[in-house]
């Protein structure tokens, strides 16, 4: 199963670590200077969850972000999950 939220769609964002070198200013230097852009992977926070849908009387195993189970705990299982076609 892919690194997705079955919910959001938030999935693997790509970007950049910055490598820097020199001597920081305030430590006497000459200041720190960028010498270099490496590619990284920025990988969602997922949680795979059973899901207990009391309208169903079942549960539903979803794989999820932390931010689209704060979402479920607003909005509840059932109207989350049947938006997101789950159900």
């Amino acid at each position: 199963m892919a690194r997705v939220c079955q919910i959001t769609g938030v999935g693997v964002t790509r970007g950049h670590h910055i490598h820097r070198s020199g001597k920081a200013k305030k430590e006497g230097g000459i200041g720190k200077h960028v010498t270099k852009r490496v590619k990284r992977v920025i990988l969602p926070n997922l949680r795979s969850k059973r899901i207990w849908v009391p309208e169903l009387g079942k549960f539903v195993r979803v794989k999820l972000s932390a931010r689209a189970l704060k979402t479920l705990d607003k909005n509840g299982a059932f109207v989350t999950l049947k938006g997101a076609g789950l159900i």
